[in-house]
């Protein structure tokens, strides 16, 4: 299972960090990322990291501001959020990739950006 926690609630720049605690999917995955959906839209991507931690992408929105890493003996996966705006504000999911699939487990961790 996944299980996103760090969400709430933060004022427009502020900051936020999310974690995904992972047990029991990891094996045979490729990388692990994060995805949101905004109230009213489709869930987007937002971020990946390959299980080595050698390769990061970034959609174009969180490119600069978002910061991905992941603890490989924990088996943890966190995003920084800096500079976050009101459009950051969406539930956050975390995600296993197997082959070309992302799959979801988790709940997902609300976060709300105030103006």
């Amino acid at each position: 299972q996944l299980v996103e926690s760090g969400g709430g609630l933060v004022q427009a720049g502020g900051s936020l960090r999310l974690t995904c605690a992972a047990s029991g999917v990891t094996g045979g995955a490729a990388a692990m990322g994060w995805f949101r959906r905004a109230p009213g839209k489709e869930r987007e991507f937002v971020a990946y990291i390959n299980l080595t931690g050698t390769r990061k992408s970034y959609s174009d929105s969180v490119r600069g501001r978002f910061t991905v890493s992941r603890d490989r003996f924990k088996n943890m996966l966190f995003l920084q959020m800096d500079s976050l705006n009101p459009e950051d504000t969406a539930v956050y999911y975390c995600s296993v990739k197997y082959g070309n699939n992302w799959t979801f487990y988790g709940q997902g961790t609300l976060v709300t950006v105030s103006t």
